[in-house]
Order: structure tokens, then C-alpha cells, then sequence
């Protein structure tokens, strides 16, 4: 499928994706705050935020007859953890996750050339093997995941963390591509 889309996302697990999809695309990373009301469900922030960040490419680009693709993509368990601002915030989450079952949300707000918007989001739940600290550590300073939902990258060293993934593996990698294709298709009719 040859589309010419316009990605809204600096996300380079994103790019990857469209790449791998065989999608004609540019990147235009959106400029947002990133703010959401509190206390909303994860669902509800990354379908906010994606629509946000499409809203803002659209809004750059004017008339554009161009479909433009916003995501966002959320880690939850009691909490949202999106990406670390330091060593030990990474740790932190990587502490939490590890042993357990969480959730990872990712929404996508698409806004076709022809005018028609599609907003959905996907979720996928990971469960890690219990971690050492020494594990934890390792992976951090080796990898430094400051670019990463959650502190770990699925697609990396971290894939010896995961005991089971139920759904969408590209949900965790940071985007639900399956989903996507079949959508942007019913848009296109």
C-alpha cells in the first residue's frame, strides 16, 4: 500500500515501522506541550495526545491534501510512566514492571486528505520476568532509554525482560501497525 502520508512523530521505532510497511511518507514531528487533563485513563491520554500532535501538523501545513498520522504511546500499571528523565526514574519503572503484567497504549489519530479522521488506540500487555538489580542497572547504563515509554525498548537487549506479550507486538514497539493499515484503508474508500 503506497500512501502519501505525513508521520507526526520524531519517533524513530515509528519510521521504522512505516518503512518496514512500505509506506511513501515524510516526517514532520509535532511541536505540543504534551498536556493532558489528570486523572484520565491511559486509553484517553494517548488518543488525546496523537490527535494533538496531528492537529498541530495539520495546522502547519494548511490546505496540504495530505493524511497526517499522529501517535502516541503510554506504559501503565496504577500509573503512567512515560519516558525517563533520569537514571534512576528508569529504574524505578523497570523495578515496578519487573515480575509483573502491565499495559502499553498506544493512540493514533489519523486525519485524512479527504477530511475524515480516525481515532483509535491499541493495547498490548507485557509480562517481564522477575529482574535483578544488577539487571536493571545493566540494561540502563548499556542502553540509556530516555527515548523509551516505560524505560525499555521491546525490540532491543530488553526482549530477554519479557515472559509473554498478549497483542500487538508494534504496540509496544510503539505503534499498532496492523490496526493502522486497516484503517487508514476504510478512510481511503
Amino acid at each position: 500500500m503506497k500512501e502519501n502520508l505525513v508521520l507526526a512523530s520524531a519517533s524513530p521505532r515509528r519510521r521504522e515501522i512505516f518503512t518496514m510497511l512500505g509506506l511513501d511518507f515524510t516526517v514532520q514531528a509535532a511541536d505540543i506541550a504534551e498536556a493532558v487533563a489528570p486523572g484520565l485513563p491511559p486509553e484517553e491520554t494517548v488518543m488525546s495526545l496523537a490527535a494533538q500532535k496531528a492537529a498541530a501538523v495539520k495546522g502547519c501545513m494548511g490546505d496540504s491534501q495530505r493524511t497526517i498520522v499522529g501517535a502516541d504511546t503510554v506504559f501503565f500499571q496504577n500509573r503512567i510512566f512515560g519516558k525517563p528523565k533520569s537514571f534512576q526514574e528508569a529504574f524505578s519503572m523497570l523495578s515496578a514492571l519487573s515480575g509483573n503484567t502491565h499495559q502499553v497504549y498506544t493512540g493514533v489519530c489519523i486525519l485524512s486528505a479527504k477530511g475524515q479522521e480516525s481515532l483509535f488506540f491499541e493495547r498490548t500487555d507485557v509480562t517481564f520476568f522477575p529482574l535483578t538489580q544488577e539487571e536493571i542497572w545493566n540494561y540502563i547504563h548499556e542502553e540509556k532509554p530516555f527515548d523509551k515509554a516505560g524505560s525499555y525498548g521491546i525490540q532491543g537487549k530488553a526482549a530477554v525482560f519479557v515472559e509473554k506479550i498478549q497483542g500487538d507486538f508494534f504496540n509496544v514497539v510503539g505503534f499498532p501497525a496492523a490496526r493502522f493499515i486497516r484503517k487508514l484503508r476504510t478512510l481511503e474508500k
